[in-house]
Order: C-alpha cells, then sequence, then structure tokens
C-alpha cells in the first residue's frame, strides 16, 4: 500500500490557502463588529463570513484530498 505523492501535494496545497484564512476571516469579523457606525459595516461582515467559509471547504477538501491520496486501495 503506497502513497500517491501527487495526490498528497494536492491536498497538501489546499491545507496551504485554508491557512491564510483561517487567520484573516476572523480578523475580518472582528474588525466589522469593532466598527459599526461605519456604513460598510454588513459588507466587511459578509467578506469576513465568506473567507470563514472558504476555509472550512479548503480544510475539508484537502483532509478530505490526503485521506484518498494516504488510503487509496
Amino acid at each position: 500500500m503506497g502513497t500517491n505523492k501527487e495526490l498528497l501535494s494536492k491536498g497538501i496545497k489546499y491545507l496551504s490557502g485554508a491557512l491564510p484564512l483561517l487567520f484573516i476571516g476572523p480578523a475580518i469579523i472582528y474588525n466589522a463588529f469593532i466598527n459599526k457606525q461605519n456604513i460598510w459595516h454588513y459588507l466587511v461582515l459578509a467578506f469576513g463570513i465568506v473567507a470563514c467559509l472558504g476555509a472550512m471547504y479548503l480544510l475539508f477538501l484537502g483532509l478530505n484530498t490526503i485521506m484518498k491520496a494516504l488510503f487509496n486501495d
């Protein structure tokens, strides 16, 4: 049972794409809640939520790809 190295590297790329979004998303959401008096509050909040959802999607996709690379029969 060998490891598919190409699929493993693809999964690691997905995880490396999710890493910045894991920090940027909550920071943007925090910034949106601090600046409630601003007219762009809801747009910034929506952008932060989209960044967090993108991070969760990339994490799922990356871990799923890594599991396929390690345990594919």
